[in-house]
């Protein structure tokens, strides 16, 4: 399969606003557009045909092996119908073939699990009779659909356990490119390990790439021999954790749980579960309910914090825990202001609260984070 290392998914494509007719639901973590089109004629589930389009092999580890995992669970819960997938697919005109395929061979469903932008718009335009999905969208349609995960949350809930557990304040993080998950993904973690250690400071380096080990590896070591002794990131795989466990330092991965190529440097995971979504979205389709929603799946459901590593000490992970309880009921907010930008300037006003589109689409960082900014 061709792996795709020029181009981000999640946002990097199209970095635009999402449409300004949204309803934001902070408390639910959902953005449904206004502009929707009726609901798409039911189908029989014997004759329906779901597609999904992937930007990396099913065999990651990581974010593309979690979108598998969510057809699997659409094949368990509607075993008549069909699937499909294509891994790997590259952000050129090839992509937009496929999508074409897609539709081609009938699919009544398709869900590209990455941001490809005009290579996937063009398609769902010429077949109004197909339900698209986006993940990491920004633009939606009436028979396009955006979705992501609110991962800011346990990205905080994670910096806190992150912040007690460095000896020297100083973080790193392994970044794809510049572009709002990661924006949001640093900021996060530092802000939650600065309620530990206020004087922390976190540095990215961005490899250009979301699946690429040898770079990731590459990073890894540059930023613990920078004076880094936890690492952070946004890989589909294991590479910084690995480097990690040689040398000593401790490690917060994405997607998936992956302690076991670094038991001992193995802090936690943002977990994806993208499951009981995707069969809410093929159920609402066969059933003829379906119209385009601009989702965003939120903490505790669909994103999580894995269960902490053996080495996270019982105090610092009931520290942590606790802050998770009060986010989760609602009776507390990591993103109030004042929030200073890493010039100084105060981007959220003191009381002020950050919207989840804000978060979704923050695209500066912080004080104390370096790497990103120009």
């Amino acid at each position: 399969m061709i792996s795709t290392k020029s181009l981000s998914r999640r946002g990097f494509l199209n970095m635009g606003a999402a449409a300004g007719a949204s309803l934001i639901l902070p408390k639910t973590g959902v953005i449904r557009p206004a502009n929707a089109a009726g609901p798409l004629a039911p189908v029989v589930e014997a004759d329906a045909h779901i597609a999904f389009g992937h930007t990396g092999p099913t065999s990651d580890e990581g974010w593309t092996w979690a979108h598998d995992q969510g057809m699997k669970a659409v094949e368990a819960a509607l075993p008549a119908l069909r699937t499909s997938y294509v891994e790997s697919i590259p952000y050129s005109a090839d992509a937009t073939r496929i999508f074409r395929q897609f539709v081609a061979d009938d699919a009544c469903m398709v869900f590209a699990t990455s941001n490809y932008g005009d290579f996937l718009y063009d398609v769902a335009k010429r077949a109004p009779e197909v339900a698209f999905y986006e993940c990491d969208g920004r633009n939606p349609m009436d028979n396009l659909g955006t979705y992501y995960v609110a991962h800011w949350y346990p990205s905080y809930v994670a910096g806190i356990a992150a912040g007690a557990m460095s000896t020297t304040g100083k973080l790193g993080y392994v970044a794809s490119f510049p572009v709002p998950s990661v924006y949001s993904g640093t900021n996060a973690f530092l802000m939650g390990a600065r309620t530990i250690n206020p004087e922390a400071t976190l540095q990215s380096i961005v490899i250009n790439s979301w699946f690429d080990p040898q770079a990731a590896t590459q990073a890894g070591v540059a930023l613990i021999d920078a004076g880094c002794d936890v690492l952070f990131g946004i890989m589909d795989e294991a590479g910084y954790l690995q480097v990690a466990e040689e040398r000593g330092a401790k490690a917060v991965m994405w997607n998936t749980d992956l302690r076991r190529y670094g038991p001992n440097a193995y802090i936690s995971s943002i977990m994806v579960d993208f499951g009981p979504w995707y069969v809410e979205q093929v159920r609402r389709r066969l059933a003829g309910e379906w119209t385009p929603t601009y989702d965003l799946l939120p903490f505790g459901a669909g994103v999580d914090v894995d269960a902490w590593g053996d080495s996270v000490p019982a105090d610092v992970a009931a520290k942590a825990d606790a802050v998770k309880a009060t986010i989760l009921d609602g009776s507390f907010n990591p993103f109030m202001g004042e929030i200073k930008d890493s010039k100084g300037t105060i981007k959220v006003a003191a009381g002020q609260t950050m919207t989840e589109e804000e978060l979704y689409h923050w695209n500066w960082s912080i004080e104390g984070v370096s790497g990103l900014d120009n």
